[in-house]
């Protein structure tokens, strides 16, 4: 199969547990019953523990992708009342204010770089905002922002808080009542190393209270929200993901809890970050989380062209750039089920590359 023998270090999907494996492997189970109801309850009620959800949230499952999560947030919780606060930092900033175009939300496209907006009460727009939206780690190029400052900010100024934690959660802190967090969008192909399909969104009861009526099918909140209550969702769930995600939060609350599985990711981060200084190559942000690394060669070398190689030369896939950073930097991630070892395969090949490329 394409890639089956290849290391993977892209920031999702992400190298999967060979348990979540062998779930993915067996016959697809009836859903409509008790015990699938369950699986729905188990899985909501460990979320909202991780994300120390204030009391009274909920979780709404979709079986979409991670961009139908933000849009579906905006459908069912803004309106053309709101007037929105949207950090663009990168693609998926920008892919909220496309969203927020689309469905008539006013906004303003709040662009930034080389901050992580600890500083955001200087340096947010003098304008009345209702809401703040932002990706809480901008994947396209790296770079985390600070939860606490911003949510201390929104709570100053009565903001709702919409955060995307897609390629955060179970490596860097999140925590909704601790950092004033609204509504969370998570999704199954990064942090938590399951195969993509799966996108839950964590509503407080402040975001219970905001949804709305929507001219919409599939993606109206209320109605999951029903269909909820009996553990189960309107239209069909990803069966086996759902499986595959109760094993994954059953194996993070054996290995430690979220705190554990953040020191994990944090560890392998600085390891790799360490093991590759005498390369040319240099940290393309200040505020790197643990989920990810973002590199830009020193040397002159395409970006793009070390992600190719890599992959042709030692079956290692990183994750390159498109547009104007194609060629300035590739992405390594350090999520999903791996180890000191398994990074190290990574750093022996990228000494060797240089050093049968010098």
């Amino acid at each position: 199969m394409i890639y089956e023998d290849y290391y993977i270090f892209t920031p999702g999907p992400v190298k999967m547990s060979e348990e979540i494996l062998k779930i993915g492997a067996i016959q697809t189970p009836y859903f409509r019953n008790s015990e699938f109801s369950d699986v729905t309850f188990f899985c909501e009620n460990s979320l909202l523990g991780m994300l120390n959800a204030p009391k009274g949230s909920r979780v709404i499952f979709l079986t979409a992708s991670g961009t139908a999560g933000m849009e579906s947030v905006v459908m069912n919780l803004l309106d053309s009342d709101d007037n929105a606060l949207v950090v663009n930092g990168g693609g998926f900033g920008q892919r909220f204010v496309d969203v927020c175009a689309v469905h008539n939300v006013s906004h303003f496209d709040f662009k930034v770089e080389d901050t992580n907006l600890s500083d955001i009460k200087t340096k947010a727009p003098n304008e009345k905002f209702s809401s703040l939206i932002v990706n809480a780690h901008e994947t396209s190029v790296g770079h985390i922002y600070d939860l606490s400052a911003l949510g201390e900010y929104c709570k100053e100024n009565n903001l709702f808080y919409i955060v995307d934690a897609i390629s955060m959660f179970v490596t860097d802190e999140i925590d909704m009542q601790k950092q004033n967090i609204d509504t969370v969008i998570i999704s199954s192909q990064k942090g938590l190393a399951l195969p993509p399909g799966l996108t839950m969104v964590v509503l407080s009861p402040k975001a219970l209270a905001k949804i709305k009526d929507v001219k919409n099918l599939y993606f109206n909140f209320k109605d999951y929200l029903r269909n909820g209550e009996r553990g189960q969702t309107p239209y069909t769930p990803a069966v086996t993901i759902m499986l595959q995600l109760q094993k994954r939060l059953e194996q993070i609350e054996k290995d430690g809890g979220i705190e554990k599985s953040i020191e994990k990711a944090k560890d392998l981060a600085e390891y790799f970050r360490e093991k590759i200084k005498p390369l040319p190559l240099k940290a393309y942000s200040d505020f790197m989380p643990n989920a990810m690394t973002t590199l830009t060669p020193t040397d002159g070398k395409s970006a793009f062209k070390i992600v190719e190689d890599l992959e042709e030369r030692y079956k290692i896939m990183v994750c390159p750039n498109g547009g104007e950073l194609r060629d300035t930097i590739f992405r390594v991630s350090h999520m999903g089920d791996m180890d000191r070892a398994y990074v190290d395969v990574l750093v022996d090949a990228l000494f060797d590359y240089y050093e049968k490329e010098a």
